[in-house]
């Protein structure tokens, strides 16, 4: 039990990394918080610093929600404790304690802490992102259906219950967190994906 609760509280850790402020550091400074969006994910990092630091983005906060399961998978009690990790890598992605709470939409970190857990929902999720996006040019519209789509694939296909309902949740996270782009989506004046960058 309390080899569990310490998992947790490491995912959580985990979490609050931010390699998209890390990055706008050792990139001369910048404030990605007052800066585009004022997101510090990976769509924001490209639209202020450049593709690659988007990719480096999206590659670290992918991997610190990999790493938090992985984990999690291989010293905890059950397997409700990787997707309890799962979603706790998460909010530490959303709330993060370094951060003042401050962070991300979850939609990487999320990424890869359901890449071990849900692969087959996930890889529905982003087959419907892809499509979004290629077509209407919105990688929010794309975040929030692909968030909506795993865990409806992963009930559908009957994997545990508590991996459905932490995919459940992390969906719900990843919807409140982009609920400004739904009302930009909404009044039409969300921006697209950068094609010049």
């Amino acid at each position: 039990m309390l080899i569990d609760l310490a998992l947790l509280v490491l995912a959580y850790l985990l979490g609050s990394l931010s390699f998209g402020l890390l990055l706008a550091r050792l990139h001369g400074g910048v404030d990605l918080q007052r800066s585009g969006s004022g997101n510090i994910g990976a769509t924001n990092v490209a639209r202020i610093m450049g593709k690659t630091a988007g990719v480096l983005t999206l590659l670290g906060d992918g991997s610190k929600g990999l790493l938090a399961v992985l984990i999690a998978q291989t010293w905890g009690s059950s397997p409700r404790v990787a997707a309890a990790a799962a979603l706790v890598v998460v909010l530490g992605h959303i709330f993060p304690l370094y951060y003042r709470f401050r962070g991300g939409k979850g939609v990487a970190t999320a990424l890869g802490a359901l890449l071990l857990t849900l692969p087959l929902p996930l890889l529905g999720g982003l087959g419907v992102w892809v499509v979004v996006v290629a077509i209407w040019h919105y990688v929010s519209a794309g975040s929030m259906l692909a968030a909506i789509v795993v865990p409806i694939l992963a009930a559908l296909l009957a994997y545990p219950l508590p991996l459905v309902v932490a995919a459940s949740l992390i969906a719900f996270l990843v919807l409140y967190k982009h609920r400004s782009n739904l009302q930009r989506l909404l009044q039409g004046n969300e921006p697209k994906i950068f094609v010049d960058r």
